[in-house]
């Protein structure tokens, strides 16, 4: 059966949505499926904001970060009356599916558009921050970490040739993958997260004792969210403890940008060729996503009430390796 199916991207960008674009739109035309591209998201859905794709549409993008179909935040979504224009324009274009790329926010809102619009819902996780349950790593996020430690290398040069401390935050919102992958990678003294509490006394002492011991720099890298505020707050605390000085290093929006990394590529054609194959077979309601090695499925309203951990084991070396 032909179908006619359209895929918009909600919420923050992040690199490797363009790769996703590209998969599920270059799949669903080898089936001679008609697809639409939905500009701004849920706001261009409700705006009547929609292209025809081609095979061409979506060529020379799997390179290039953010979403060629651009992205926003809608209000006007969350009322019913926002998703009854929205299911009103997608009827009148006879368009049957719809494939939505983003986080959390973006499957609340495919959750409850389910309850009015009677079309196919598949989401693809994209976003930096990995806080999405069922997908071991989301569109984006292998390439948020690597700028992430690139600086992180940056900073560690300055730091240790003017023997200083830095703290360094990343983004993440309420979740420490970033962050902690970050301390792994970029062999990071000290972290703040928000999954797990933090003394500060007892990071104050640690540093004071390295100091002595000879260690004349440090990095901290401090998580969006972490209880203890930002990293300037932090920084602010420790020198009153210590009696040290401390640089801070706020990444922020430099994190989702740039061009994705080989595995947030190849994530992302995976997880556009599957959302296709979904569609084939029925299914709706749920987000396609990679959990040891094997593509799977998880119901939208799962993705955000189910909890996934931090790596254990990583939040147990971490302290010892920093040493």
């Amino acid at each position: 059966m032909k179908k006619k199916i359209a895929i918009l991207t909600s919420g923050g960008d992040s690199p490797g949505m363009n790769a996703a674009i590209r998969s599920a739109a270059r799949l669903a035309i080898q089936r001679e499926w008609k697809v639409y591209g939905v500009f701004r998201g849920y706001s261009g859905l409700i705006n009547g904001q929609i292209e025809e794709l081609g095979l061409r549409s979506v060529s020379n993008i799997i390179q290039r970060g953010g979403t060629i179909l651009r992205t926003s935040r809608c209000k006007e979504f969350e009322t019913k009356k926002g998703m009854q224009k929205a299911a009103g324009v997608l009827d009148s274009l006879h368009i049957d599916s719809l494939i939505l790329i983003g986080g959390n926010g973006t499957f609340r809102g495919g959750e409850e558009f389910g309850q009015i619009w009677k079309g196919q819902l598949i989401g693809i996780p994209g976003t930096i921050d990995n806080d999405i349950f069922g997908s071991d790593n989301t569109i984006g996020f292998h390439t948020a970490v690597t700028t992430a430690v690139e600086a992180l290398d940056k900073i560690r040069d300055t730091a240790e040739a003017h023997e200083r401390m830095f703290l360094v935050e990343v983004m993440g919102r309420q979740a420490g993958y970033i962050a902690l992958a970050t301390v792994i990678a970029g062999g990071a003294e000290e972290f703040f997260i928000p999954e797990i509490h933090q003394d500060l006394a007892d990071v104050a002492e640690r540093l004071s004792k390295n100091k002595k011991r000879g260690k004349t720099s440090s990095i901290i890298v401090v998580a969006e969210g972490n209880e203890h505020g930002s990293a300037l707050e932090i920084a602010e605390r420790l020198k009153k403890m210590t009696g040290n000085e401390y640089r801070v290093t706020v990444l922020g929006y430099v994190q989702r940008g740039g061009a994705p990394v080989p595995e947030d590529r190849i994530l992302a054609t995976k997880l556009g060729a599957y959302a296709i194959d979904m569609l084939a077979d029925g299914v709706t309601g749920v987000m396609v996503g990679e959990v040891k090695g094997a593509l799977t499925i998880t119901a939208f309203r799962d993705t955000w009430e189910k909890k996934k951990e931090l790596d254990q084991f990583l939040l147990k070396i971490a302290p010892i390796i920093a040493l």
